[in-house]
């Protein structure tokens, strides 16, 4: 037999063609040649990921440069016999990794969620006989027979179809079922428009068909995105890729310039080497930002707690941060940023275009009275339609455009059970060839009606007088070809409807009875509406910088409609999947920056797409829920699947899920999304300075050779009695005034800004300074060295206390009303710091472990003067130099 691979056209070569190649038959292969042919092409089934062995998964989260340099730190502190700190930081490595590991690994189960959607069983021909076989026994060949509500198992070419209408929305993006059809189509034609193929993992939505073989397993249409989905690699996320190279240049500084203290200290200044040993250490344990990693998981996961309350499922922790660097949003249209239930938006008769309100299938609250004429359309409509709307779920079983006339009809106050009363005698079904459907009623009052429904300029063509108010009127052929291209301009699919009364006693209709001399009663014009909410969300992301792109299956003019009704731009610009094809990858980036619309797409494309995107330094969110979307759900920075209508697929290739399918929510993710990566930036522009504050204190007093202003395990219980409080709170952060008035920061741009560079300069400056400022003028006062060390402490850790009103606010001033009542956390973290202090300054027991001493209460009011007096500098700092800098 041929290699199956040489029918990658088959869709355009005669069935009987495909089967002579094949060496088939229409009567189906022989149980020896299925069998030979198993072996040989192997079973119709999808790889699935091969996963990492979790013991290497968990290693994993410890490659990290600022893990290694936590446990450099613990190892320091253990040296010295801090246990209790060293314990604390590797408590936390721990903690960080366990999250990771159960957080991350999804990009394994992706594909077997794929392989979960092809149907378990099929009915075959075999022998000449009907037989149901398990899907994997699938062979090139094989006749397959699929009916209405059949997952197709393998893709045919189809060999016979009656009303066959296959819903290929996973495939495609179609929110239309797709009209299939024996005769062949072009050779180029798109996915979507190859009517005599039915391809694997697609729904039989009506009628019943039979097709042979042409590809199994990857090598079906299914199987080719699945192998794509294998060939894309999982992307860092922005903020990762910024802790890890911040980590490598900190671990790297702080590691040369202890090395460079020591050598100092014993060389240059006659240390003894454990005593300089122990003053390095102090200063290296003093550097560690220890509570980083931890401060800034926790921060993630309380963004995802935020963004849980709003029905989006985070599926790892860097996915929120993500989305709030987001520049670019390339969603799917239907679904997502439409309703997918087709709806009939407006009616024309002769006498002129009635308005249909309400979107969807559910008909309550938009009900209308119409003129005669209108409502005998949409009679016609309901009577001439094979498709049932279920009250109360709203959901539609058959073709989504008969349940869409439906629910017009039920809005105009025609009820379905008591119009269908008029008995249908005979149909001829729907046929793509004939492009019409007809079936005859014997209506109650008007003996026996034929109605006819089907491409409006079909319908017309057998028509020779049109319905109105004043009666039948001859055709007028210009208004109607107007106002069909007039419906089409709008993106709107076009039915038109006829009707012919039939002689007494008619119990048959057939061809020779619509050839002429109907009635034409109208036209209806069908959208899959936009949602509401999604227009105030692409408003809304317009306001945050943030550009929105249609990428779709469905047809230009139906996404282009959509696109203006969104308000993605007043004339949005389209490419559609043959377009992508002629421009080569050079010139494909400017073409895609260009564009917000892309029609007709297949996987393949929307990879380029999101790619050319990338490449130009955006972050790119890809929304979607069908198979198709996947692969490039995974490329992108970050996947949005939509949990209610999304496949498995598409939710298991995301990194967040929106329960409620509503693309609003995504707006409110890129808020939270914002607002986390503020806070982590906050995280580490109070961390930074106040650990530099402290080294630099041990520093000084190396270089110029006098007394330690603080001890190393006082160094360490400043760390310990800050860093789970004061370190922590400001991950609880709300969002600050104008989040999302602010362009996206670029995929490049550092973790900290000149700005935040600056003031962590200038803070740990400020800090050593005042602290060595009280440490002599405690000492000239007569105290002891170790009262003047509890002065030092008591106000580093007042200074940090301070500050920490002062960073809450990185783009306005602290000095508000709400600044200074601070938030819960923030007042129950201070309350913590100062038992903490009050216990450290007064307690027996702390003076003996810490070698502290009890002061006045001018000293602490003194040491709280000396903050404020800090926080009004930093305000006044931070006002003159922020904007200089550029924004914070």
């Amino acid at each position: 037999m041929p290699d199956p691979s040489a029918l990658d056209d088959a869709h355009a070569r005669p069935a009987s063609e495909v089967l002579t190649v094949l060496d088939a038959t229409a009567t189906g292969l022989t149980a020896s040649e299925a069998a030979a042919r198993l072996s040989r092409h192997g079973p119709n089934s999808l790889p699935g990921a091969r996963p990492r062995p979790s013991i290497l998964r968990f290693l994993a989260q410890f490659n990290n440069a600022l893990i290694y340099f936590l446990l450099a730190g613990a190892g320091a502190a253990a040296a010295l016999g801090h246990f209790v700190d060293a314990g604390v930081i590797l408590a936390v490595v721990i903690v960080n990794a366990v999250v990771g590991f159960l957080q991350e690994g999804k990009a394994e189960s992706a594909l077997n969620a794929i392989r979960s959607m092809i149907a378990p069983k099929a009915s075959v021909l075999r022998d000449g006989r009907r037989i149901s076989v398990g899907m994997a026994d699938l062979v090139p060949g094989d006749v397959v027979l699929i009916e209405a509500g059949d997952r197709v198992p393998a893709d045919l070419r189809l060999i016979a179809a009656r009303n066959l209408l296959v819903d290929e929305a996973i495939l495609t993006g179609e929110s239309v079922a797709s009209t299939k059809e024996v005769d062949p189509v072009e050779a180029g034609a798109a996915l979507g428009d190859r009517r005599s193929m039915a391809f694997s993992g697609t729904l039989v939505a009506a009628g019943q068909g039979s097709g042979v073989v042409t590809a199994t397993g990857t090598a079906t249409q299914i199987g080719r995105i699945s192998t794509l989905l294998r060939e894309v690699e999982t992307l860092t996320t922005p903020l990762l890729r910024q802790i890890n190279a911040f980590a490598r240049r900190f671990t790297l500084l702080a590691f040369v310039g202890a090395a460079l203290i020591f050598a100092f200290a014993v060389s240059l200044r006659g240390y003894a080497w454990d005593e300089a040993l122990m003053a390095v250490v102090a200063l290296a344990v003093g550097l560690i930002p220890e509570g980083l990693p931890a401060v800034i998981t926790i921060t993630l996961a309380i963004g995802v707690q935020r963004m849980a309350a709003r029905r989006a499922v985070i599926r790892r922790l860097p996915a929120v941060e993500t989305l709030g660097a987001t520049s670019i949003i390339c969603s799917d249209k239907t679904g997502t940023l439409t309703r997918n239930e087709m709806t009939v938006g407006r009616v024309v008769t002769a006498d002129g275009v009635t308005v249909v309100q309400g979107a969807g299938y559910d008909p309550k609250g938009h009900d209308f009275n119409p003129v005669p004429a209108v409502r005998d359309l949409l009679r016609a409509g309901l009577l001439c339609n094979d498709a049932e709307l279920h009250p109360g779920t709203w959901k539609v079983e058959g073709d989504p455009m008969e349940g869409a006339l439906i629910a017009a009809a039920m809005k105009a106050g025609l009820d379905p059970a008591t119009e269908r009363a008029a008995r249908r005698l005979d149909a001829i079904p729907f046929d793509a060839q004939h492009r019409f459907m007809a079936t005859l009623h014997d209506v109650p009052g008007r003996n026996r009606v034929m109605l006819v429904k089907g491409a409006p300029e079909r319908i017309l063509a057998m028509c020779t007088d049109q319905a109105s108010g004043a009666g039948a009127q001859p055709l007028d052929h210009a208004y109607w070809t107007n106002r069909i291209a007039e419906t089409g301009r709008e993106g709107e699919r076009v039915l038109g409807y006829a009707t012919k009364p039939m002689p007494d006693g008619t119990a048959r209709i057939d061809f020779p009875d619509v050839r002429d001399g109907l009635t034409f009663l109208g036209i209806t014009g069908f959208i899959d509406p936009p949602r509401p909410e999604a227009i105030a969300a692409i408003a809304e992301c317009h306001g945050a910088g943030i550009d929105v792109r249609m990428i779709t299956g469905d047809h230009a003019e139906t996404a282009t409609a959509i696109a203006r009704q969104l308000g993605l731009a007043p004339d949005p610009q389209v490419l559609t999947g043959k377009d992508l094809d002629a421009i080569p990858d050079a010139d494909l980036a400017g073409a895609v920056a260009r564009t917000q619309v892309f029609a007709r797409t297949s996987p393949e494309h929307k990879l380029r797409i999101v790619r050319a995107l990338q490449s130009q330094g955006n972050v790119v969110a890809m929304t979607g829920d069908g198979v198709n979307d996947a692969p490039s759900l995974k490329q992108a920075d970050v996947g949005i699947a939509m949990g209610i209508k999304g496949t498995e697929a598409a939710k298991e290739a995301a990194e967040i899920v929106l329960m409620d399918d509503n693309f609003a929510s995504i707006v409110a993710a890129v808020r939270e999304g914002r607002t986390v990566h503020d806070n982590i930036r906050k995280v580490i522009a109070w961390t930074l300075p106040t650990n530099g504050g402290e080294a630099l204190t041990v520093v000084t007093a190396i270089l110029l050779n006098f007394a330690l202003p603080m001890t190393p395990v006082q160094i360490l219980w400043v760390n310990l009695i800050l860093a789970a409080t004061l370190g922590l709170v400001l991950a609880f952060e709300p969002s600050e005034p104008g989040v999302m008035a602010r362009a996206p920061r670029k995929a490049d741009a550092g973790l900290l800004t000149p700005f935040m560079v600056w003031r962590i300069v200038f803070v740990s400056l400020l800090f050593t300074a005042i602290s060595l400022a009280v440490f002599f003028w405690a000492l000239n006062q007569g105290r002891d060295i170790a009262e003047a060390r509890t002065v030092v402490v008591n106000t580093l850790v007042v200074l940090e206390i301070f500050y920490l009103f002062n960073i809450r606010y990185l783009h306005m001033t602290s000095f508000t009303l709400t600044g200074v009542k601070g938030t819960g956390p923030v007042l129950a973290a201070i309350a913590l710091v100062v038992t903490g202090q009050l216990a450290f300054t007064y307690l027996p027991v702390m003076h003996r472990i810490f070698d502290s001493r009890p002061l006045g209460l001018l000293d602490g009011l003194a040491i709280i003067l000396i903050g404020a007096m800090t926080l009004g500098v930093l305000e006044i700092e931070k006002h003159l130099l922020r904007d200089r800098f550029g924004p914070a």
